[in-house]
């Protein structure tokens, strides 16, 4: 907004300089026009910068009340998103449809329209109720229309005191050039808008790409939580990151592993693995970091180890957290200064390797238990990769065995077609503590006894086999079994007691009142087990 002092002294300039009306009012049209686009540029929010544009029409042209009105296309109804001089409640009542009074025709038409008197025109509405009662004198009212294009978005309309019909085409003039800003401002916001939402969607859609891009050949599932393990290969593939994988064994470590590396610029180069778990402690040292000729008992010559077999490409270490604290301390100098010394020797060895570790055990209790180093998990923890167990993903389960059905009838000659669905909800039905590693045996073995093409249930392991599956199923209810197993077991005591119920309640853990009420209830003899016993 200009200060009235700078608008003041600039209409008094152009009076001094010209006597003439018509150069006075358009020097004013101007400086309104530039404050309205100020305004219009200072803010990518219409809501925060319609109300100011009223506001200067208003000091400018003597404004009663003003209204911006929109028309929602999929209703057809015409609104008002902002006004000057009107209540909420007059707003709220200040609803048309396509060609219904002034308003609607002229976002119908797209032309504007003046109503020189309101008072003396049929055409004008007055929904709002603003006009009854109010200011004394004769109202005109110039509406125009909004235009993005041919498009009528909406219209700009005003109530002044009527001063002359030569006044009012003047005002539809002013008014049509301030409605081409507002048009021209609701466009580029438009366009901000599309731009932002754009940027969105190609950001969805390259990380739809990424994630089938780098979705690991070798690892098979589509649930969330797989999608974010994907996720995370295709952000750190690419990097030198130190990658810590953390998971329950079986779940598929080493996979994810080998996607991080196939799909990192070390590609072509060696894949190492160690298994920590496996090697001996006493020659641990010697399989990672090699040894020199004569350095212990069977060193007949040098020997490179794991680290050397791995420059250039990447070392991965699983169960890293069974490593003793003396390797400890070897691995992580290598982490931090890339060299190290062969077993035996005093040469250093200098070595580019990007090291993948893995683990299921839980390393911050170890930490505090003493059994791992606290500054090893942190170079090692830079970039933690959580593997979830199978019981979490367990729409993952039949992609799985799908894919399991599928190589071993391979590779055994095999022609497996389906597998049943009483088979498939028993997959679904198990908690699976072996995971992935399970799930493949359990399938493999299934694939090994089909005989007639087809996974059934009867083929999987008994620990998969439920009582319906297996026609085992209780008879009756809970408390039918319960009180035939009490029976069983009462009688069992009845037995080793020689008929005696307080021997027997003592046995049982329970009194004789208890005991006697059991043999009342199940109709018992105790007697004939002393009898049975004598003979």
């Amino acid at each position: 907004m200009l200060p009235e002092s700078l608008i003041d002294t600039i209409m008094y300039d152009m009076s001094e300089k010209t006597g003439d009306h018509q150069v006075r009012r358009e020097v004013k049209e101007l400086l309104l026009l530039f404050e309205i686009s100020r305004i219009l540029e200072g803010s990518l929010d219409l809501r925060q910068s319609i109300p100011p544009v009223l506001e200067a029409i208003a000091r400018h042209m003597g404004m009663l009340r003003g209204t911006i009105t929109l028309l929602n296309r999929q209703t057809g109804e015409i609104f008002i998103e902002e006004a000057y001089g009107l209540s909420a409640s007059q707003k709220q009542k200040g609803r048309y449809r396509l060609g219904e009074g002034v308003t609607g025709k002229v976002i119908e038409t797209g032309t504007p329209a003046v109503v020189p008197r309101i008072s003396e025109d049929p055409r004008f509405l007055d929904r709002t109720g603003a006009r009854r009662g109010g200011v004394g004198g004769e109202i005109s009212f110039i509406c125009v229309p909004i235009k993005m294009g041919a498009e009528v978005m909406g219209a700009l309309s005003v109530d002044r005191p009527f001063s002359g019909d030569l006044a009012c085409e003047e005002d539809i003039r002013l008014l049509s050039i301030i409605s081409s800003l507002i048009a021209q401002a609701v466009r580029l916001r438009r366009a901000v808008q599309e731009e932002k939402q754009r940027l969105v969607d190609e950001n969805l859609r390259l990380k739809r790409e990424l994630g089938e891009k780098f979705r690991p050949s070798n690892i098979t599932g589509n649930s969330r939580a797989m999608r974010a393990v994907y996720e995370q290969i295709a952000q750190v593939c690419r990097s030198e990151t130190t990658v810590l994988i953390r998971g329950e064994s079986g779940t598929g470590k080493e996979l994810v592993a080998h996607a991080i590396h196939y799909n990192s610029p070390r590609a072509g180069r060696p894949f190492i693995r160690v298994s920590c778990s496996a090697l001996p402690e006493t020659v641990v040292e010697s399989e990672l970091f090699g040894h020199e000729r004569g350095a212990f008992t069977g060193a007949v010559s040098r020997r490179k180890g794991r680290f050397e077999l791995a420059h250039g490409g990447t070392l991965f270490l699983d169960e890293i957290g069974d490593l003793s604290p003396a390797i400890q301390i070897k691995l992580l100098r290598v982490l931090q200064e890339k060299e190290f010394e062969r077993v035996g020797g005093t040469g250093t060895v200098k070595v580019d390797v990007r090291l993948i570790a893995a683990t299921n055990r839980p390393l911050e209790k170890l930490i505090e238990e003493g059994d791992f180093r606290s500054d090893l998990y942190y170079r090692l923890n830079v970039f933690p990769i959580h593997i979830p167990p199978l019981r979490e993903r367990k729409t993952d389960i039949p992609l799985l065995a799908d894919h399991f059905v599928e190589k071993y009838s391979r590779a055994n000659g095999k022609h497996i077609r389906r597998i049943s669905t009483p088979a498939i909800d028993m997959l679904m039905a198990y908690h699976w503590p072996g995971n992935v590693r399970e799930l493949e045996n359990c399938i493999e073995r299934a694939v090994l006894v089909s005989v007639d093409d087809v996974i059934h249930g009867h083929y999987l392991p008994p620990t998969l086999q439920t009582a319906e599956a297996s026609g085992t199923a209780p008879p009756g209810d809970l408390p039918a079994i319960l009180e035939a197993e009490e029976k069983e077991m009462i009688l069992d005591a009845l037995k080793s007691s020689r008929g005696n119920r307080a021997r027997a309640a003592r046995a049982l853990g329970i009194s004789e009142r208890v005991m006697g009420l059991r043999v009342k209830k199940y109709g018992l003899e105790p007697k004939k087990f002393r009898a049975w016993t004598r003979a």
